[in-house]
C-alpha cells in the first residue's frame, strides 16, 4: 500500500519498509511513525504555526488510494482516523493496520487461487450433429443389444412364471433416466460452469453423488417391486409371498448394482469428455443409456434367475438379499449427507424419482400385458429401441437448456404464482437460438438412426416380426411422435421448473424418460394392435 502525505516530498510504500519520510519545509521534524514495521504518515497543516512542539498529537491519516499525480494536493484521503499518539493508541493503531494489511493479502492470495470458470462452449448445428451423432449411434446399439436380450430372456422360466418381472423392466430401465441421466446432467453442468476444476472439488462432487444414487437405487427399487406385486395383484386378484419376496431381492439388488458400475462409468466419461474439449452434455446422457439397458436387463434375468431357482430348496435367499442392501442405505446417507451439493438432493429429490419410477411402471404394465399375448411377443425386442432412443435425445436436450441457464448466470427464480407464458412448437424448433437448434438436430437424427437400429435387429434375426415397409411406416411415424413431444416437453419443463425454484438437472429428466417410457411402450402397443387388425401378422420370424 503507498502512502502519500500533502506535504512530503516522497511517496512511501509500506510494502518496501520505508521508515523516513523527507519534508519539503526545511526545519520541519521527520514526519513518520514507525511501529511493527507499518509506516505511517502524517499530514502536516499548511501553517508553520499550527504544528504541535509537542510530539504525540499528530493526525493520522491512512490513505487508501494513490493519486494519479503528487501535484493533486488538495484531495482528501479516504479515511481518516484520529488518534492520541500515547503509547495505548498507537498499539491499536498499529495493530489495526497489520490486520488490515494481512486481511488484504489473504484475500488477494484466495483470489488468485480460485479458478476461473470456462468460457462456454460455441456450438453450431454441425458441431451439435458431429458431437451427438457418435454416442447416440452408440446408445442405440446398446438399446438394440438390449432389446435382443430381452426377445430372448421373455421365453425364460422366470418371466414365464412370474409375469410381474415385465413390469420391473420399464421401471428399472427408467432407472438411467431416474439417477445415472440425471447426474450426468448434474456432473455435466457442474463441469461446464468450473465446479470440478480442482482435485478437491472434483473427489466431493464425486463421493457425493456415487452416495446419493446408491441410496436413491435402492429406495426406487424397493418402490418399484411394489408397484410390480400391485399391478400384478390387481387384474388378477392372485398374490403369492414368495413371489413378491422375488420381485423385491431382484429389483433392489439389480438396481443397486447397476447403479453404482453406470456411476463409475458416468464420472469417467465427463471427466474424459472435458479434458479432451468435448461438451459433457451432448455425450454423457447417451453413453449412460447405451450401457444403462444392457447393463441393467441382464442383471434383472441373471439375478431373478438365480433366485427364483433358490425359491424351491432355500426360503430365506431373497429376504437376506433384500435386508443386505436396504441394511446398506443409512451408510450412503451418511456419505451424501456431508456434501453439500448433495444434502439438498438427498432431501428434496424425491418427488421425480418416485412419480417417475410410477409413470415408467404403467408402461411396465402395458408391456406385460402385450408381450404376454403370443400374438404380439414381437413387441419386445423393440419395447427398449424406441424407449431408449427418445430418452437418450431429451435427456440431452433437457441437459443443454440446464446448462444453458446456469452458465448464462440467470439466477433461479423463487416460486412465483404469475403464470408464464407456454412456449410454442414454432419457437421450440424453428426459433433462432442455440436450444432450438439443437432440437432440430435431435429429431433429425430420429428417423435414420431408427432406420440403422430396425435393420441391425432383422439382421440379427431377432425379433418375431417381418420387417415390412407397413410395419416401418407405423414404426417411424410412433417414434417421431414420441420425440417431438418429448423436445417440447423438455422446452416447456426445464423452463418452468427454472422460474419455479428446481433445479431442472435434479427434477426434468426423471419425468421426460419416464414420460417418454411411457409413450414408447403405449404407441408400440398400438402400432401391434394396429398391424395385427390390418393384416400384418408374422410372429415367427425370431423362431
Amino acid at each position: 500500500m503507498v502512502l502519500w502525505s500533502k506535504d512530503q516530498d516522497k511517496l512511501s510504500d509500506m510494502s518496501t519498509g520505508t521508515e523516513r519520510i523527507e519534508m519539503k519545509k526545511e526545519g520541519t521534524p521527520p514526519a513518520y511513525h514507525h511501529s511493527n514495521g507499518s509506516v505511517h504518515p502524517v499530514i502536516l497543516p499548511e501553517n508553520q504555526e499550527e504544528v504541535p512542539q509537542t510530539p504525540g498529537e499528530y493526525e493520522l491519516t491512512e490513505v487508501t488510494s494513490l493519486p494519479d499525480h503528487v501535484d493533486q494536493e488538495n484531495e482528501r484521503p479516504d479515511m481518516v482516523l484520529d488518534c492520541r499518539a500515547n503509547a495505548k493508541g498507537q498499539r491499536e493503531e498499529d495493530a489495526l493496520l497489520e490486520n488490515a494489511s494481512q486481511s488484504n493479502e489473504s484475500d488477494d492470495t484466495s483470489t488468485d487461487q480460485s479458478p476461473e470458470p470456462p468460457a462456454p462452449l460455441k456450438e453450431t448445428s454441425f458441431s451439435i450433429g458431429l458431437q451427438v451423432l457418435f454416442p447416440f449411434l452408440l446408445a442405440g446399439f446398446g438399446t438394440v443389444a438390449a432389446g435382443m436380450v430381452l426377445d430372448i430372456v421373455q421365453h425364460w422360466k422366470v418371466f414365464t412364471e412370474v409375469t410381474e418381472v415385465f413390469i420391473l423392466v420399464p421401471a428399472l430401465l427408467g432407472l438411467k433416466g431416474n439417477l445415472e441421466m440425471t447426474l450426468a446432467s448434474r456432473l455435466s453442468t457442474a463441469a461446464n460452469i468450473g465446479h470440478m476444476d480442482t482435485a478437491k472439488d472434483m473427489w466431493k462432487m464425486i463421493m457425493g453423488n456415487l452416495a446419493l444414487i446408491q441410496v436413491q437405487a435402492t429406495v426406487v427399487g424397493f418402490l418399484a417391486s411394489i408397484a410390480a406385486v400391485i399391478f400384478g395383484w390387481i387384474p388378477e386378484g392372485n398374490f403369492k409371498m414368495g413371489h413378491a419376496v422375488l420381485l423385491c431381492a431382484s429389483s433392489v439388488a439389480t438396481a443397486f448394482i447397476a447403479s453404482l458400475a453406470l456411476g463409475l462409468i458416468m464420472i469417467g466419461v465427463i471427466i474424459a469428455s472435458r479434458k479432451v474439449g468435448i461438451n459433457p452434455d451432448n455425450v454423457a446422457t447417451p453413453i449412460a443409456a447405451s450401457l444403462g439397458d444392457l447393463i441393467t436387463l441382464s442383471l434383472l434375468a441373471g439375478i431373478s434367475t438365480g433366485l427364483y431357482k433358490e425359491l424351491e430348496f432355500n426360503d430365506y435367499a431373497n429376504p437376506m438379499v433384500c435386508a443386505f442392501f436396504v441394511a446398506l442405505t443409512p451408510i450412503w446417507v451418511l456419505i451424501a449427507r456431508k456434501i453439500p451439493s448433495t444434502r439438498e438432493v438427498l432431501y428434496s429429490g424425491w418427488e421425480p424419482v418416485i412419480i417417475a419410477m410410477a409413470i415408467s411402471s404403467v408402461g411396465g404394465l402395458i408391456l406385460d400385458k402385450t408381450v404376454s399375448n403370443p400374438n404380439f411377443a414381437g413387441m419386445a425386442v423393440f419395447t427398449p429401441v424406441i424407449n431408449g432412443v427418445a430418452g437418450n435425445l431429451v435427456a440431452v436436450q433437457a441437459s443443454r437448456i440446464s446448462t444453458y441457464l446456469h452458465m448464462n448466470s440467470l439466477p433461479i427464480a423463487e416460486p412465483s404464482p404469475t403464470q408464464r407464458k407456454c412456449p410454442t412448437p414454432w419457437s421450440t424448433f424453428f426459433g433462432s437460438g442455440v436450444n432450438s437448434r439443437s432440437a432440430r438436430v435431435l429429431f433429425l437424427l430420429v428417423a435414420p438412426g431408427h432406420v440403422v437400429f430396425l435393420y441391425t435387429i432383422n439382421t440379427m434375426q431377432g425379433g418375431h416380426t417381418t420387417l415390412t415397409y407397413v410395419f416401418i411406416a407405423f414404426y417411424l411415424a410412433a417414434a417421431l411422435l414420441q420425440v417431438v413431444i418429448l423436445l417440447y416437453l423438455a422446452d416447456w419443463m426445464v423452463n418452468w421448473m427454472w422460474h419455479r425454484g428446481m433445479d431442472p438437472d435434479n427434477f426434468s429428466i426423471p419425468y421426460l424418460t419416464a414420460l417418454g417410457d411411457l409413450l414408447g411402450t403405449g404407441f408400440l402397443a398400438l402400432c401391434f394392435h394396429i398391424l395385427w387388425l390390418i393384416g400384418d401378422r408374422d410372429t415367427d420370424v425370431g423362431d
